[in-house]
């Protein structure tokens, strides 16, 4: 075939023309090359961006993993106070012999100290109190009781207490629920 062009190209060479005229087969040598050139980039850009990708994934998973990992850290460490008040406490009644009423009493404030922790960092307490209408996506009934005097669906009493965390259902309330007779 590059015979058959070199012939074609050698019987035009008489024209005036085709004395400037470029020889195709090195003009199409040079475009084939351009392009081997420009795919050779190509593949290597293709390349390149898969590995950014990759490493970004990588990283993206690893960040993840780190976040969960320690999630609870700042939450850990807003309820150290506490725990350092209740050792405080215990060491105290022990220590010092002091009254049921001052154990009592100090117990309280340790109990409102973490209870307005827990609300700085988004745990609110479910409300499920005596006479409430019993919620089954809030509550768990534990026990239901008959009752004459108690609307059917309320709640009689709480077991233990439920929690949200930042609106959404951390634990839900232990509960017994009113049935009617």
């Amino acid at each position: 075939m590059e015979e058959e062009i070199r012939s074609a190209v050698a019987d035009n060479s008489d024209t005036p023309e085709s004395a400037e005229s470029v020889d195709p087969v090195a003009a199409l040598t040079e475009e084939r090359d351009q392009l081997a050139r420009q795919k050779a980039e190509l593949q290597d850009r293709h390349l390149r961006l898969q590995a950014e990708f990759e490493n970004s994934r990588r990283r993206a998973e690893r960040e993840r993993f780190e976040f969960a990992e320690y999630a609870g850290m700042e939450m850990a460490r807003a309820l150290l106070p506490t725990l350092d008040d209740l050792e405080r406490a215990l060491k105290a009644a022990t220590e010092t012999g002091a009254s049921a009423d001052d154990f009592v009493e100090g117990v309280k404030l340790i109990y409102n100290q973490l209870s307005d922790t827990l609300k700085k960092h988004g745990v609110e307490p479910v409300e499920a109190g005596p006479g409430a209408r019993f919620d089954p996506h809030l509550h768990h009934a534990v026990q239901m009781a008959e009752t004459e005097d108690g609307e059917d669906g309320t709640i009689l009493e709480v077991y233990q207490r439920g929690y949200h965390f930042k609106n959404k259902l951390l634990r839900p309330a232990m509960v017994k629920v009113a049935v009617k007779a």
